[in-house]
């Protein structure tokens, strides 16, 4: 519905979607209700259906991509310029940084829990933020070869999902257990091998 708005209509969506997340981040998914939206965005119930026509449902996907889009621009602008080892330093701080203040809460898990990870659009969310990211950390590792500082001989893409695969991982276990150690170790990891790849040194696995 979106792209058939006005930029009056569309600004509106995005206060409305803005302010949702913040009460869902103070109050919960489960306990957050629409009046405390409402209230939030000084929008009337007439309005909030306009923009979000199937309800609570609709509203809680759109904080859920609100919510996924945030994850990749809370790592800005390190993650979109992966080309020396102090930008990779620099991301892996923010990245760190950014969980640890989250703590247990996951505010998209905890969306994504309420509208069923399973749904189509919730699907999407996930997959098109996971693509993102990964791609982004791809062209890292390819700007790192370029530059010889890296083994032109890693497979950038495979690369980067298992740098994926331990920033997700380290992150459940940081929520289960209130210890990002495990974050750490997986960034950190990471990180070291692209510097033991270096150019012609190691061939890859």
């Amino acid at each position: 519905m979106s792209q058939t708005l006005t930029p009056k209509g569309r600004a509106t969506r995005a206060r409305i979607i803005e302010g949702a997340a913040e009460v869902l981040r103070e109050q919960g998914v489960a306990a957050a209700r629409l009046d405390d939206i409402r209230d939030r965005t000084a929008t009337s119930k007439s309005q909030l259906f306009h923009y979000f026509p199937g309800g609570k449902d609709d509203l809680l996907l759109a904080v859920a991509q609100y919510e996924a889009d945030r994850v990749l621009e809370d790592q800005q602008p390190h993650l979109g310029r992966l080309d020396s080892w102090e930008s990779w330093k620099q991301w892996r701080y923010v990245v760190v940084e950014r969980y640890e203040q989250q703590g247990d809460h996951c505010p998209l898990g905890a969306l994504f829990l309420q509208v069923g990870r399973s749904t189509p659009g919730a699907r999407a969310i996930v997959t098109a933020l996971m693509r993102q990211w990964q791609e982004a950390l791809a062209d890292g590792v390819r700007a790192m070869q370029d530059q010889g500082m890296t083994s032109s001989r890693l497979d950038a893409d495979r690369t980067a999902a298992a740098l994926l695969a331990g920033v997700q991982g380290g992150v459940t276990i940081m929520m289960s257990t209130g210890d990002s150690s495990h974050l750490r170790a997986a960034l950190d990891t990471g990180i070291e091998l692209l510097r033991f790849h270096a150019a012609g040194e190691v061939s890859a696995p």
